[in-house]
């Protein structure tokens, strides 16, 4: 028994699904941006603070609010691309920032 309790957790710790894409958002275009997140469902997309110099930020984007927890939802914002300074993505954002709305949004990408 503790022999299948170890391998499930190999496997479990190896599997793929477990993995997500990192990009550098400078490197590529909006649209491919968007390509990405909406192929892969959710990337994580890397670019410098243009406050602090040498910083860099990060965040993980979606494609739809099914890939937020449950106490999330997918909200418009922008990253910098090679091309586009504001191109818009959707990442998860809490529930108690709805300021009073009666319905989550259902944005997708």
């Amino acid at each position: 028994m503790k022999k299948l309790v170890v391998v499930i957790a190999f496997v479990m710790a190896a599997s793929p699904a477990l993995a997500i894409s990192r990009y550098n958002s400078l490197s590529m275009s909006c649209q491919a941006a968007r390509a990405a997140i909406h192929n892969e469902g959710a990337v994580i997309l890397r670019y410098p603070s243009k406050r602090v110099s040498g910083m860099t930020l990060f965040d993980r984007y979606i494609r739809n609010s099914r890939y937020c927890d449950a106490n999330k939802y997918a909200e418009w914002t922008t990253v910098p691309t090679r091309d586009n300074p504001r191109c818009r993505v959707l990442n998860c954002q809490d529930i108690d920032n709805l300021d009073g709305m009666f319905t989550i949004p259902d944005n997708t990408l």
